[in-house]
């Protein structure tokens, strides 16, 4: 993780993306590749949807990590909520981008503590995601 206290823990699932592609880039694979089988190679070629999104040095890394990952790309969308909350999106943004209800997004923040009622401590203000 980034040590930034406003951001969710990883779960263990995320563990091996995050190690490559940092918190913001596993955010993008997932929103690209979430719930589908995926194929990953040492010897990507450069037409590959995930060299595309990660680069090729990323999308070897990843391969090379494959026994750490599960068949199916993970969903997690309310670690994904979490992510793109601590990073200063809108409940209503969030709910659009994952395609769900703000109500949904809304509980998904209070059951992980992070419903947005405590006061973010002074500097530490919304950041925006470049990725999305």
């Amino acid at each position: 993780m980034s040590g930034d206290p406003r951001l969710p823990r990883v779960p263990a699932q995320l563990q091996a993306y995050v190690d490559v592609l940092g918190i913001d880039g596993t955010v993008a694979f997932l929103l690209e590749f979430g719930g589908a089988e995926i194929y990953l190679t040492t010897a990507p070629k450069s037409r590959s949807r995930v060299v595309k999104l990660v680069g090729r040095e990323k999308a070897i890394a990843l391969a090379r990590l494959q026994d750490r990952l599960q068949a199916r790309v993970p969903l997690v969308k309310p670690w994904i909520a979490a992510v793109m909350f601590a990073r200063g999106l809108s409940k209503a943004e969030i709910a659009r981008r994952l395609h769900v209800t703000d109500v949904t997004v809304r509980n998904w923040l209070k059951a992980g503590g992070r419903d947005g009622k405590s006061p973010r401590a002074p500097g530490q203000g919304p950041e925006q995601l470049s990725l999305f």
